[in-house]
């Protein structure tokens, strides 16, 4: 860095001794924080708004000293007195809120089942990866594992004492259909779609093998074990908390007791609020009660039950959108000028149509990918979908963030979603014989009083119904990325159909989606994926 212009701080020999354990440099203007308890971290950000100088010279004057102290008595402690105060005084004290958005952490948790997962994404600012059922078979029982401190070899879904024992002897026969089913999928995938004589070997076995799980992941329960790691804000912990302890399912109550155990050995003073009766206690008690008065409200209104004809097909439907060319075309030039936007909106209505189309191809520009999107003028339109298509496409498309999802509870009275090509591979009798023997048990549990652990039951071939409400920058993000040839073909679908009626209503904006793959032959969806990392991975060899 030769910048003589770039502002320095000037620290002496022992401050910089003080400092470099804690800070990437001790030079520059831009830096990170390392080895400090998130605490810590969150607590100096929280006090940077009130104190004269630097970031640096702040943890000199006011936690280096604590800092050094804890490190020498308590090694590995999380948190320093001086930060635990100050989130005691502004957090607790104050309300600031906003003090927990400034740490956070990464927390793996693992033999979650897919109803949960739903929960534990449910917020929006937090970050997510989970195992998936694209790449991992479950054709094996579980090893080196326990369940209720008995050893357990048994197959990977979730169980409870109050299911009873045909709750698992269902699990169990759908799963050993999965096993005996998949490599007769797998023999025929690779019959059907052979390697070129170009291609490379491994990477077209993996794409058969992609295929074949794609195929088969409709059989797999809800109540199919993962593992997810998340990292998140101390905010959006005590958000997700406050939510896993308001659910009805002991899965989540569960889990939530050991990620407040886990979050208290990390970021302790973001979590204080959970436990007090006065603040956690009444927040959980008021989610509860919207769920208590939502359910009153729709059994009042005769639509808290499925009706005898609800089994349909899986649809797309646009039910209502908001914004149109001119609108979008105000929105882009509105931070380029300096007009108010009544005025930017009457001189783009002077325009003709094809100045205005000239005016959104430029503001739009060359997309060399689907990556390369155009400016936040696109988030003044949008569209809100009722969506039907199976749980596992549906899986996928709730992961997206920046939109409003919103969804039904899994029900086998949708119908459910049988592949035609496992006909083809001559398993889609046993296919749709274990559907029956999951909608019988979900029935089961049911009219036993279970109905929130019911879906436990019901396969990922079911169908959900749920809305997607998103603006247009956020459709063009969902819709290329969804369609792309590597997606599973269900959620494809539901992205062409998106596309297909934004077009009719805002051909513009389904014109600037450029990189839609419209394709919808039968293929190895994630061949080309493969090729490509297989020729990174010589490359890098």
């Amino acid at each position: 860095m030769t910048d003589d212009l770039i502002v320095r701080e000037a620290f002496d020999a022992d401050q910089r001794a003080q400092l470099e354990p804690w800070f990437t440099n001790t030079d520059l203007p831009v830096f990170g924080l390392v080895n400090l308890p998130e605490t810590v971290k969150g607590a100096m950000f929280a006090r940077y708004s009130r104190y004269q100088g630097t970031l640096r010279q702040m943890f000199l004057d006011e936690f280096a000293q604590d800092m050094d102290a804890r490190a020498a008595s308590i090694p590995g402690d999380v948190e320093g007195d001086r930060a635990a105060a100050l989130y005691e005084r502004i957090f607790l004290g104050y309300g600031d809120d906003s003090v927990a958005q400034l740490g956070g952490a990464h927390v793996a948790m693992e033999w979650v089942s897919n109803v949960l997962t739903k929960v534990l994404q449910r917020g929006r600012l937090a970050a997510y990866l989970e195992q998936s059922t694209r790449y991992i078979a479950y054709d094996a029982p579980m090893q080196g594992v326990v369940v209720g401190g008995n050893a357990a070899p048994g197959y990977r879904y979730y169980r409870g004492s109050d299911l009873g024992p045909a709750y698992e002897e269902t699990m169990d026969f759908l799963f050993s259909t999965y096993s005996q089913s998949l490599p007769k999928v797998q023999e025929w995938v690779a019959g059907e779609y052979p390697a070129g004589p170009d291609e490379d070997a491994s990477a077209h076995a993996r794409a058969v093998k992609a295929k074949s799980l794609d195929l088969m992941r409709g059989l797999l329960p809800a109540s199919s074990l993962s593992h997810m790691g998340m990292f998140a804000s101390g905010q959006a912990y005590e958000s997700l908390l406050l939510h896993l302890f308001a659910s009805p399912l002991p899965e989540a109550h569960r889990y939530g007791e050991m990620l407040l155990g886990e979050l208290q050995k990390i970021i302790p003073s973001f979590v204080q609020r959970i436990e007090r009766p006065d603040r956690g206690g009444r927040w959980i008690d008021y989610l509860k009660s919207l769920k208590d008065n939502s359910s009153e409200w729709a059994d009042k209104l005769g639509i808290g039950e499925p009706q005898s004809d609800t089994e349909t097909g899986p649809y797309v439907r646009l039910l209502s959108h908001e914004g149109d060319e001119r609108r979008l075309a105000t929105a882009l030039l509105f931070e380029a000028g300096t007009s108010s936007e009544s005025d930017t909106a009457a001189a783009v209505a002077n325009l003709d149509h094809a100045q205005l189309s000239a005016l959104l191809s430029d503001l739009v520009g060359e997309r060399e990918n689907r990556r390369h999107r155009p400016g936040r003028g696109y988030e003044s339109l949008s569209y809100r979908f009722e969506i039907v298509s199976d749980y596992g496409a549906f899986r996928d498309l709730q992961r997206h963030r920046m939109l409003t999802c919103q969804w039904q509870s899994l029900s086998p009275h949708l119908g459910a979603e049988v592949p035609e090509e496992l006909d083809a591979a001559g398993v889609g009798d046993a296919f749709r014989t274990a559907l029956e023997a999951s909608r019988a048990e979900y029935e089961r549990l049911s009219a036993a009083g279970l109905h929130d652990q019911a879906p436990y039951a019901l396969s990922l071939a079911y169908r959900l119904r749920y809305i997607l409400d998103l603006n247009a920058r956020e459709a063009m993000q969902l819709i290329e990325l969804r369609s792309g040839r590597e997606g599973h073909p269900s959620y494809r679908a539901v992205a062409h159909a998106m596309w297909d009626q934004i077009n009719a209503v805002t051909p513009a904006v389904a014109g600037a989606m450029i990189h839609v793959d419209r394709e919808m032959e039968p293929r190895l969806e994630r061949l080309m994926s493969e090729i490509r990392n297989e020729r990174r991975a010589t490359a890098a060899e």
